[in-house]
């Protein structure tokens, strides 16, 4: 595949890739969690994940640059 993305998208990419898997995982467990396996499991489960997704993409934008000022701190060089 040829990039397409710029690299100063790159940290917009990075968020939107990580919250879609993240929130795609989290919210499959917890449907299953509360609901149980059955046939109606995928439209219920996309019904949670699109919302969860829909919060945590600007979330991880915003959390981002504070996670990365602490690992600045307690992460220590080699």
């Amino acid at each position: 595949m040829t990039p397409f993305v710029p690299k100063r998208f790159e940290h917009v990419a990075f968020g939107l890739l990580l919250s879609g898997m993240m929130s795609f995982l989290v919210s499959g467990l917890s449907t299953i969690i509360a609901r149980g396996v059955d046939s109606g499991l995928p439209m219920v489960w996309l019904a949670a994940w699109l919302p969860s997704w829909a919060v945590a993409f600007p979330a991880v934008l915003v959390v981002a640059p504070f996670v990365r000022r602490i690992l600045r701190r307690i992460v220590r060089e080699s």
